[in-house]
């Protein structure tokens, strides 16, 4: 089965791009045979730049990211909302891919079950 996760919002000031990797993580370890595959969208695009100060105590979206990567999950970034916050160009977590609407547009067609957060 494949199971697509798109997230649009930021790593901080909601608990949704948290979620989706928890998520992500969840199936990974539950169900290591199925393909996850996360696309952030908006402004959940700043959740792929390294080295973002967080909040004191608080989860870091990037250290969770790179262990998704590692352990199997696909990740990919809208350029289009990348290019429109001015990241284009700052280097992204390694193992993120820079990808386009028409890429999602496909992982969805593909996909068995999508989860929007």
């Amino acid at each position: 089965m494949k199971v697509l996760i798109i997230v649009n919002d930021p790593p901080y000031g909601t608990e949704k791009a948290f979620n989706a990797l928890r998520l992500a993580l969840a199936l990974r370890q539950e169900h290591p045979e199925e393909d996850v595959r996360m696309f952030l969208l908006s402004d959940s695009v700043i959740s792929s730049l390294p080295n973002q100060h967080r909040p004191e105590g608080n989860y870091n979206i990037e250290t969770m990211l790179q262990d998704a990567i590692s352990k199997g999950v696909s990740v990919k970034a809208c350029v289009t909302c990348i290019d429109a916050r001015g990241l284009f160009g700052m280097g992204l977590v390694p193992g993120v891919e820079v990808s386009s609407m028409v890429d999602l547009a496909h992982w969805v067609a593909d996909s068995d079950r999508i989860v929007t957060l």
